[in-house]
């Protein structure tokens, strides 16, 4: 059967105000990954409170699995007048910032090691789930607002180029006041919380929803939606992939402050520009990695230049610390392949199971998606305070520079956390997805099934608002 209908394109203009949102989360979500961890150990003190920090990630894992899933179905279910997903964003998004903010007037240590852990419990419970209600909404809706695959990837590769920028500024603006006093850099994370919730509202303002989608599918019971997830080899290969992806992210984000205070010496802003640029340079070109070898060999490819280069860094580093920005720069190219590749993986398995089930359920998707995934989160903090603990870490006092008379075992420890187990996290994801199934003629034939389906609903959509 042919069809008419024609997955709908965007403008370069249109593609900007979809990254909008990407930055505003970047922005925000960026400072949270890279200062959280040296946060907690070095500047509240916690390093010597290893069991702290580990009753707060447990908790925090445990509110952070579970709201993606409930928000998820939630959404999926929605039958709000002004959408199933953009009013999620809009009315949330001051919240994100708003939470994101009061993390940083934790008191630290001297205050008591249980008013930094009933302080941090709350806040940061509080900041994910507001977090994941407005990015599961936001993944959610990239699938949605257009089949076609190489419109998709142009979408993300404006929404990652600016979700670098928001990740570079990141790292950047607590560069420039962490060492400097508290009170400048609460204020900065005052002004990145406003920022950063305004241009995710700019988004939910340029994009409609497409209703065909909310009015004509008739939502799948709970214990229906859970069978078809869960037997889907597609995803559940995916999300096996996407944990270490995960683990790995939350992993070198806060590994920036980590390897520049303590095995090169230098600012972090030198380990950022040999991160950054090949990333910034490399997005643009995963349209034409993808037309020649297609995603998912295309992520595979990127993934182990990625973990090879880590662990190069890890080895190297002990013979010349400087050795780890060269290895950083080539890391930075594999670093591409799960920022741009990861999403479309995701857009085919939901194609895929809206024609098996007649429905489409992105939320669900990404929601189950984080139920298996951000324990990769807490992880990538528990491994470091546990690694510093048993290594005998001295951490620094107040705003004073990092305490470099540190045991063997602690430079080793740090290298391990921020080198060598993340990279050995990319080169698992890239041979998980090995038997990931969605490719080649099977691929193709999801893409023209699924817009002849989409034909389908529109004109159902049509019949019912004649009557």
């Amino acid at each position: 059967m042919e069809t008419t209908l024609e997955a709908p394109k965007f403008s370069p203009k249109e593609r900007a105000y979809w990254a909008s949102a990407s930055f505003g989360g970047a922005l925000i979500n960026g400072i949270y990954a890279a200062l959280i961890n040296i946060f907690y150990n070095d500047y509240l003190g916690l390093s010597s409170e290893g069991i702290v920090v580990f009753y707060i990630q447990i908790i925090f894992l445990l509110v952070n699995a579970f709201n993606d899933p409930i928000f998820g179905i939630l959404s999926d279910r929605s039958r709000a007048r002004k959408g199933r997903r953009i009013p999620f964003m809009r009315y949330t998004a001051p919240f994100l910032g708003l939470t994101f903010v009061l993390i940083w007037f934790s008191p630290d240590i001297t205050s008591g090691v249980w008013a930094v852990f009933i302080w941090m419990v709350i806040t940061t419970c509080l900041y994910d789930t507001a977090y994941t209600i407005v990015f599961l909404v936001y993944s959610a809706l990239l699938p949605e607002i257009t089949e076609d695959e190489p419109e998709r990837n142009k979408l993300k590769v404006f929404a990652s180029f600016f979700n670098l920028i928001g990740m570079i500024l990141g790292f950047i603006i607590p560069e420039l006041f962490r060492n400097i006093s508290r009170e400048l850099l609460l204020i900065s994370m005052i002004v990145v919380g406003i920022i950063g919730s305004i241009a995710i509202i700019i988004t939910t303002y340029k994009f409609k929803e497409r209703p065909e989608f909310t009015k004509v599918d008739e939502p799948l019971g709970l214990i229906e939606a859970l069978k078809y997830t869960f037997k889907s080899k597609s995803f559940l290969i995916l999300i096996t992939a996407n944990f270490m992806v995960i683990f790995f992210q939350s992993s070198i984000l806060s590994a920036v402050f980590w390897l520049a205070d303590y095995i090169v010496q230098q600012s972090s802003l030198i380990l950022l520009v040999f991160i950054f640029i090949p990333l910034l340079i490399g997005i643009w070109f995963t349209p034409r990695l993808a037309k020649k070898w297609g995603v998912v060999k295309s992520d595979q490819i990127l993934l182990v230049i990625g973990g090879v280069s880590l662990i190069a860094a890890f080895f190297f580093s002990y013979l010349l610390a400087e050795s780890v920005y060269i290895c950083l720069l080539i890391a930075g190219i594999g670093f591409v392949g799960p920022l741009i590749f990861n999403d479309l993986l995701f857009a085919q398995t939901i194609d895929e199971d809206e024609l098996k089930t007649g429905v489409r359920r992105e939320a669900a998707f990404f929601g189950i998606n984080a139920l298996v995934t951000k324990p990769a989160q807490s992880i990538a903090i528990i491994i470091p305070t546990l690694l510093l603990n048993l290594s005998g870490f001295i951490p620094r006092v107040g705003n004073n520079p990092p305490n470099l008379n540190q045991p063997f075992e602690a430079f080793l420890s740090i290298r391990s956390f921020t080198l060598l187990i993340p990279g050995i996290a990319l080169l698992l994801s890239a041979l998980i997805l090995k038997f990931y199934p969605i490719r080649g003629e099977y691929w193709d034939n999801i893409r023209k099934e699924i817009l002849i389906l989409h034909d389908k609903k529109h004109k159902k959509l049509q019949e019912m608002e004649r009557m």
